[in-house]
């Protein structure tokens, strides 16, 4: 770590920096835009463009490299299930657009199964449409599926998990929820549209898309993760549904002075062109060589914490989704003296604040360190000085 660089621009400002082991969480601000996304930022710069233009030539490029019909840049995986909220609700229907949050008259309910939900469910409801759930606690049936739809029902929401059921998910841990495609086979048979969040779903790189190929009307995808801005998603689709959603966002609402609730989620023309070079970047890249780095800095992270009393530290080895490997830290209070969550605040008290978190509801003695967010070096002071508080 270059200490006389590391967030000196941070420093002038009078705010703390801090080393992210966490990974790409919004609140520390997402992701590092790669070299080559800068790049092509800082050229887009050259000249204005017809954002509605933009979007629909990029959006076929995404498209390509995603292998779906089509594609459209939001302001973020949230953005995206807001406006496709909105899309499924009033579809071309200008006179309904401009309604919008109002939903009086029009579909204005997407069903979400209780299994399923979690804590960025809120965006779609920005959107104006009301949430309701079907199914119980632990699992949803087909029949309860196929009960809760009625005149009102605009569409589905469903939330991707390739990991294995038990995983959290935002703030929920995955069950026994109705598949995907039964979801879609009634939901196409009842004429309501589907919508995946799968905003952390990018590797391996066949679930690009993959929920559109399977039927889903749209799926929602966090920019981010793939080494653009943090500011930037992606909603990929149908033709039909990107068509609808466009009319949403905020290109519709100044090009076609159409006044829908997209306005406040605006993307500049540098976000538009980084995005499309951050995800070609993604389904080029050597990804056997980026796995690589992720463990050897997760080897880096673990070798300190190795034979503390009270503590078990092991690599995590998965490598399906946005953020590979890191380490699993297993903290027995009795014998360290201090639990999990104890330790992540004393580790905010550093003078250089290693940011960090215990696990969520069955893993609450634990701490995950994750290496997606590091800059080089830095798996090294991590390990270390998390293994200095543990020791004393």
């Amino acid at each position: 770590m270059a200490s006389d660089i590391f967030g000196e621009i941070y420093k002038e400002m009078g705010a703390k920096p801090i080393i992210n082991a966490i990974g790409s969480v919004t609140l520390l601000g997402g992701s590092t835009p790669k070299p080559i996304v800068k790049e092509a930022m800082d050229r887009a710069d050259s000249a204005y463009v017809n954002l509605p233009h933009l979007q629909e030539v990029v959006g076929k490029k995404i498209a390509e490299y995603c292998n779906v019909p089509a594609g459209f840049v939001t302001s973020g995986a949230g953005a995206g299930l807001a406006l496709t909220g909105a899309a499924f609700m009033a579809g071309n229907d200008d006179n309904l657009i401009q309604q919008l949050p109002d939903t009086s008259g029009m579909k204005g309910e997407i069903l979400i199964q209780k299994c399923q939900r979690y804590w960025y469910d809120r965006c779609v409801e920005v959107s104006g449409a009301k949430l309701v759930e079907f199914g119980e606690e632990l699992s949803a049936s087909e029949s309860d599926f196929e009960s809760a739809i009625n005149e009102n029902t605009a569409g589905v929401l469903w939330v991707a998990n390739e990991l294995s059921p038990g995983t959290v998910v935002g703030n929920n841990i995955q069950t026994n929820p109705l598949s995907l495609e039964k979801v879609i086979e009634i939901a196409k048979k009842n004429n309501i549209y589907v919508l995946v969040d799968a905003a952390a779903q990018i590797y391996p790189l066949d679930i690009l898309g993959k929920y559109v190929r399977m039927g889903a009307d749209a799926q929602v995808i966090a920019a981010k993760y793939m080494g653009a801005s943090q500011s930037v998603g992606l909603a990929l689709g149908t033709t039909e549904m990107i068509e609808k959603i466009a009319n949403q966002s905020f290109t519709g609402y100044e090009g076609r002075r159409i006044r829908g609730i997209g306005r406040p989620m605006k993307v500049d023309r540098q976000e538009i062109i980084g995005v499309t070079v951050a995800v070609h970047e993604w389904v080029t890249m050597n990804h056997e060589e980026r796995l690589a780095i992720a463990e050897e800095q997760s080897r880096v992270m673990l070798e300190p914490l190795k034979n503390i009393p009270g503590v078990n530290a092991e690599i995590i080895d998965n490598i399906i989704g946005n953020q590979p490997f890191g380490v699993k830290l297993e903290i027995d209070e009795n014998t360290v003296g201090i639990s999990a969550e104890e330790l992540v605040e004393k580790l905010k008290d550093l003078d250089t604040p290693i940011w960090t978190r215990n696990g969520q509801n069955h893993e609450e003695n634990t701490i995950k360190l994750v290496p997606w967010a590091l800059n080089p070096g830095e798996d090294k002071v991590v390990g270390e000085n998390i293994a200095k508080v543990l020791k004393k």
